[in-house]
């Protein structure tokens, strides 16, 4: 297994916003097939307003206060605490995601890549609210799927993503296809693996392993994100990444 752990870095993004970012950064553009992973915590009247993608496709995960999206394909909705919208930019789209009109809203964004061969896709969303997650209660934790695992939530690209929360001392295991790599972000607590140590705004990214072995230091709450890379060069030029 290959380990490394990386800190989030504020940024400024889309209107009066700042997010955690673990990348594109100077020097860690990205993780293949992951483009963007952003935590962001959004006051009223601040946002991201119309702007235009292509080439990848994008979770919108909610903890707290909502999301409203819109967008020239004609979709127009409001994701709540617990739930998440995935769209896939393919060929091209133009959206905004602007939040709650009240209190912070609170989640996080990722972008993952398009294999070359499905960039010029016809755009598409996807919208799936928290009660129609499924959910694994585990011992001493609770896990929730996002992407895999009879979760309604579809991407191009094969991947496990999971919100996974974990009372001290508690463990979870997750079995990895070969050749999969990715992300254990911490919101809260400390976990640590055989060879790590991660807090709260910390990422331990992960590769060569058929077995992501967790345990919780403390009360802890954190993502797991792991993917199939492409193998292809990810051009990313601001929001279009081709």
């Amino acid at each position: 297994m290959t380990e490394s752990i990386h800190n989030v870095s504020v940024v400024p993004e889309g209107d009066g916003v700042e997010v955690k970012r673990l990348f594109p950064l100077q020097g860690f553009m990205n993780y293949d097939p992951f483009v963007l992973w952003d935590h962001f915590n959004i006051g009223p009247g601040r946002g991201f307003p119309d702007h235009p993608h292509r080439g990848f496709e994008a979770i919108t995960y909610m903890f707290d206060g909502g999301m409203n999206h819109k967008d020239n394909l004609g979709n127009e909705s409001f994701v709540t605490p617990g739930g998440a919208q995935r769209f896939t930019a393919g060929s091209g789209m133009v959206h905004s995601e602007m939040p709650a009109e009240e209190g912070d809203s609170n989640g996080i964004q990722l972008w993952i890549n398009l294999p070359k061969r499905l960039k010029q896709i016809e755009p598409g969303y996807q919208q799936v609210d928290d009660n129609q997650f499924p959910v694994k209660t585990i011992e001493g934790g609770r896990v929730k799927i996002l992407v895999g695992e009879n979760s309604p939530l579809q991407l191009k690209t094969e991947v496990i993503y999971q919100h996974v929360q974990l009372e001290k001392d508690a463990a979870y295991e997750l079995a990895l296809k070969p050749g999969m790599r990715g992300i254990v972000y911490v919101m809260a607590g400390q976990i640590n693996t055989a060879q790590s140590l991660v807090s709260a705004d910390q990422a331990l990214f992960v590769e060569d392993s058929l077995t992501l072995k967790i345990n919780a230091k403390e009360h802890s709450e954190f993502m797991i994100c792991m993917g199939m890379p492409h193998a292809e060069p990810i051009r990313q030029y601001g929001p279009f990444v081709d």
